[in-house]
């Protein structure tokens, strides 16, 4: 992790993770060394070309690897002071962990409520109807939506899978491309409520995102990953206003290059690293 990276948090974070490499079937490995912090009540993005192992991070977090056959082979987890790579999804969820998985992965043949209700499926409390209610603030066409979930439109899909994290009350949420696939006015919704119910509730957000205006424009600090490596790290408004970001993931930069053509990803690698 860059010194950068370790000034910005003068306690312990609320998650650390520290130089994990983590392999996929016993042969491919994917992650290569990947260390980031999280902040107690922060906003955090991670951003990076497709294929760079933003979402495999998420997984290793959540314990969701084992499902697709990957294991963290080095460094470790922690959150909240507590060891967690080595637990099952489970458990981590109890911790206070949820993710919201990439394509939404709502259950479509059960209504938006009992989608709700599932996410609420590790407490035992009583506060689960009021909990309700406070989703449907925050995403009102929830509650005129009755019926399946499979007959919500994408932009409500990613509300109802938010909305189920809220259910589990979790200290912190994993969100993994919650713009995907949505017009431009519902990016600016959803980024705009994730926003709130960070302010609000206090929950704490690592989120992995294409749209990088949106991402820094939301989060506290960032991470660039290619390649399976974190090749450039700080703050939001640093992110925003780094040439080099400006230049392969906001559409800006040095006025001088016309063209992507002739650019190879290596060149930009080498340049950070």
């Amino acid at each position: 992790m860059s010194q950068s990276a370790i000034q910005t948090t003068t306690a312990t974070p609320l998650l650390s993770v520290n130089n994990i490499e983590v392999v996929y079937d016993e042969v491919i490995q994917v992650l290569r060394g990947v260390s980031l912090e999280v902040p107690q009540g922060g906003v955090v993005t991670l951003l990076g070309p497709n294929g760079a192992g933003k979402s495999t991070t998420l997984k290793a977090i959540s314990g969701l690897l084992r499902t697709e056959d990957g294991e963290v082979t080095r460094g470790d987890i922690h959150f909240m002071g507590e060891r967690i790579d080595k637990k099952l999804a489970d458990e981590i969820v109890r911790t206070g962990i949820f993710q919201v998985m990439e394509g939404r992965r709502i259950i479509e043949d059960m209504t938006s409520i009992e989608n709700l209700k599932l996410g609420a499926y590790t407490r035992n409390d009583a506060n689960i109807n009021s909990d309700i209610e406070m989703v449907f603030d925050y995403f009102p066409r929830l509650k005129e939506r009755t019926g399946l979930a499979g007959y919500l439109s994408g932009g409500e899909q990613q509300m109802l899978a938010i909305g189920r994290a809220l259910m589990a009350r979790p200290k912190m949420i994993l969100l993994d491309e919650p713009s995907m696939g949505l017009s431009p006015l519902l990016v600016k919704e959803v980024f705009s409520i994730i926003k709130k119910i960070n302010k609000d509730q206090g929950i704490t957000m690592l989120l992995v995102e294409q749209n990088a205006n949106y991402a820094l424009r939301a989060a506290d600090y960032g991470y660039i990953m290619e390649s399976g490596k974190i090749v450039l790290d700080g703050t939001g408004e640093q992110l925003l206003n780094n040439e080099d970001v400006k230049e392969f993931y906001l559409g800006g930069g040095n006025e001088e290059r016309k063209s992507f053509k002739n650019l190879k990803s290596y060149k930009r690698r080498k340049r950070w690293l």
